[in-house]
């Protein structure tokens, strides 16, 4: 059966890893028309349960589809979100909302912010709310606080202040949320 804890998981994206040769993948310019996608892991615990999954995130404009994976890369869930909605698909039921916080809050006894993970998974802050923004010595966002979240950076990809986020965890409300993203596609 499909726990939907891991769906969790799944919402929650993001670290980073590259190969020598590589070049070092950097923050769009205009990251609310930059489309991105992300391969990584997401681990989760919430009132005493953990989770974990692998995680494919595809970003383009105002649509984002989130596939949580089992460890054979098996779609465990799908998360797609449009201007019409939210569709969350699992163990073979469909489940649909205005906005992911609701249909997480209904669906996961909690709420996921989505509107704001397109924004943090590349370290910046979501826009029309307020942000505290730490920095390291090198310019790189730190720890990120908003909406009532705890976003701490502990990973990159380079030194550049620019540069995108390998690891972070995000924390509000007894929930935690550690993401790994494997592979950036900016």
């Amino acid at each position: 059966m499909f726990r939907l804890s891991s769906l969790l998981l799944l919402l929650a994206l993001g670290a980073c890893a590259t190969t020598p040769g590589t070049p070092v993948l950097q923050r769009p310019a205009q990251p609310e028309l930059a489309p991105f996608a992300f391969n990584g892991r997401v681990a989760t615990r919430h009132n005493g349960e953990r989770s974990s999954a692998g995680v494919r995130w595809t970003h383009r404009g105002a649509e984002d589809e989130i596939l949580l994976l089992a460890p054979l890369g098996q779609t465990v869930a799908r998360i797609y979100s449009d201007a019409q909605g939210v569709l969350l698909e699992a163990s073979g039921k469909k489940y649909f909302e205005q906005d992911a916080e609701t249909l997480t809050e209904r669906v996961l006894g909690w709420h996921l912010p989505l509107s704001g993970l397109r924004y943090w998974v590349l370290a910046l802050p979501a826009a029309g709310t307020d942000a505290v923004i730490e920095r390291a010595e090198n310019g790189q966002v730190k720890v990120l606080r908003q909406d009532g979240w705890e976003i701490n950076y502990t990973r990159y990809a380079a030194g550049t202040p620019d540069s995108l986020p390998l690891r972070m965890t995000l924390q509000r409300d007894g929930m935690e949320m550690q993401l790994l993203i494997d592979e950036w596609e900016i």
